[in-house]
């Protein structure tokens, strides 16, 4: 498995369209503590409204991707009105996860600078107008599909804010990340990391934290949590993911988890339950 998908896996991605049709006039999106928005305006003119920046008008089809939780509006013309799909987008760890963080607030995309994707929008078209069995579900993945095709696009095109997926796209970098990917449990240290990448200790420190914005410790302890936050919903116990990302015990594991989300392990259980993150079976 290739370094994104393995921690795409790892993050137990979940996409929900909730809309596809016209829509004319002010649309707002509240902020939800969980979720970024999945926006596919496939025709407009539209605008994006904000309270992080400037005003975003559209013209030509176009995605738009808030990867972390944010109020937000969409503005169409009242007579000629604009034609969207808007979903969400859960990714394991809400706000804190590595992948959303790797974004800027606004990824805008015109569909013209991703080849391929029309069939994807093709299939998405037709379900949304078919009143068929699974058609949610249906939606639902090629949503997801499509985020997976942005996130590869954003990695070619370098339109990160440093983060997992900017480490991803260099070509030394990736492989440390990949080998903590594999093996989050390992006694993992900044020579045998270094070693990993095929670099000298001291270069690798400072490209990661670089490129990254990150130390290599750091970035381990963020994706032991994440793999554990995995394993726990999956109905392990606290001790248990503990242990099988390398934790020695699950009072080390509970310190370094708030210290990085500012919850405990089970209070993020429960709000995660309460919200329906639970990862399908």
């Amino acid at each position: 498995m290739d370094s994104l998908s393995a921690a795409l896996s790892a993050m137990s991605m979940r996409a929900g369209v909730f809309y596809s049709g016209s829509i004319c006039g002010l649309h707002d999106f509240e902020h939800d503590v969980f979720k970024g928005h999945l926006h596919l305006i496939e025709r407009g003119p539209i605008v994006l409204q904000t309270q992080r920046q400037a005003d975003v008008h559209l013209s030509e089809p176009t995605v738009l991707f808030l990867p972390r939780p944010q109020w937000h509006r969409l503005v169409a013309e009242d007579g000629a009105g604009a034609d969207v799909v808007c979903g969400t987008i859960a990714l394991g760890g809400g706000v804190h996860n590595p992948i959303s963080a790797s974004l800027p607030d606004v990824v805008q995309v015109p569909l013209s600078a991703m080849p391929g994707v029309e069939a994807l929008l093709g299939l998405m078209r037709h379900e949304a107008f078919e009143d068929q069995p699974g058609r949610q579900a249906v939606m639902d993945r090629l949503c997801e599909v499509l985020i997976l095709k942005l996130l590869r696009h954003c990695m070619a095109q370098g339109i990160t804010s440093g983060g997992v997926l900017a480490g991803l796209a260099d070509p030394k970098l990736c492989k440390a990340i990949r080998a903590m990917h594999d093996d989050p449990a390992n006694d993992w240290d900044l020579l045998s990391l270094a070693a990993a990448a095929g670099m000298s200790r001291a270069r690798f420190a400072n490209q990661f934290k670089v490129v990254l914005g990150n130390t290599p410790a750091h970035y381990l302890s963020q994706w032991r949590i994440q793999i554990a936050q995995q394993l726990m919903q999956q109905g392990q116990s606290i001790q248990q993911a503990a242990h099988a990302v390398g934790y020695g015990s699950a009072s080390a594991f509970t310190r370094a988890f708030a210290r990085e989300l500012g919850i405990s392990p089970g209070a993020w259980l429960v709000a995660t339950s309460q919200n329906g993150l639970s990862p399908r079976h």
